[in-house]
């Protein structure tokens, strides 16, 4: 692990050394590889990743499991679906705060993009519901690897349909989640924003949102083990203070947008005002409104094997 170097693989993404966004494209590949770290990832494994996106986490994993690896990398989500589709209204604002964020450039294009350079030979992108491709695909796996995904599902259940699928062909699961907690306090903002947002989406029946099911760690691990899986190890790992979730989450609740939407999708008052509270909890806790000063959430990572 000490070999792989962040900023040679962050080269082979879309934003290249030199390019306005490689900033944040070099930050998010050095989060990515500090999540992996936790993990053995042997050089020829093959791997299968659910919940590949734009290919950040991919990309890392095609550079630890070397050439004579292979990563299928499989996510739902249409190939035009943009980085920052649901966090449209800060685009502008962040730079404003004196932090990057990357361009609105879509999952196939940086798919696309990865597989030109050196690590596309070990990469298979699948378009597809990981159950559906688990029916089909005939590939033998050596470990299946969740990274920040389960929250796009939109229901536990349904993430427990897909682990069960899993486990008939793979026999060690790797997750890393926000974990809903923050040992050193400072995440405390992005952990009310993210339960704000998933307060809001729960009432929306196909939301696009990034936080559609906020499932803590303790409930991922339910469906883990209702699938077959057992738990060999775990441990709560502290982001860097340039990772942005923690400002992403916080700034999209912040929006006026988010009350308009509370007062369109909850005629029910009681619901109305579970959500608003959630929310005013969340701009109460920032530090006299200061968006820039927020921390992201302590990630979780943990590792299952086969009972």
């Amino acid at each position: 692990m000490s070999t792989v170097s962040a900023k040679d693989i962050a080269a082979l993404c879309l934003h290249s050394p030199g390019d306005k966004y490689f900033q944040a494209q070099l930050q998010s590949t050095e989060h990515r590889l500090a999540i992996l770290s936790n993990w053995t990832i042997p050089p020829g494994a093959k791997v299968l990743e659910i919940g590949c996106g734009q290919g950040d986490c991919t990309a890392v994993l095609a550079e630890l499991v070397g050439p004579e690896g292979h990563i299928t990398a499989v996510d739902p989500g249409p190939l035009n679906y943009g980085k920052f589709l649901s966090h449209k209204h800060f685009l502008v604002a962040l730079p404003d705060m004196g932090v990057g964020v990357g361009s609105p450039f879509n999952l196939g294009q940086a798919q696309t993009h990865l597989s030109s350079g050196r690590l596309g030979s070990r990469i298979a992108w699948k378009q597809s519901d990981p159950i559906a491709l688990l029916e089909t695909d005939d590939m033998e796996y050596d470990l299946a690897v969740l990274v920040l995904c389960t929250w796009y599902f939109p229901s536990p259940a349904a993430l427990l349909s897909t682990l069960q699928a899993v486990s008939k062909r793979v026999r060690t699961l790797c997750i890393a989640e926000w974990s809903l907690s923050s040992a050193s306090g400072a995440g405390q903002t992005h952990i009310l924003a993210a339960l704000a947002q998933a307060a809001l989406q729960v009432h929306i029946a196909n939301s696009q949102s990034n936080i559609r099911t906020a499932m803590s760690p303790v409930v991922i691990k339910e469906m883990v083990e209702k699938a077959g899986w057992a738990l060999k190890s775990e441990t709560t790992i502290a982001p860097a203070d340039h990772v942005l979730d923690g400002k992403w989450e916080t700034a999209e609740v912040k929006q006026p947008e988010f009350l308009n939407e509370i007062d369109r999708l909850l005629p029910d008052e009681r619901q109305k005002s579970a959500v608003i509270a959630l929310r005013d909890a969340t701009l109460a806790s920032l530090d006299g409104d200061r968006l820039k000063d927020v921390k992201s959430m302590d990630i979780w990572c943990a590792t299952f094997a086969l009972a």
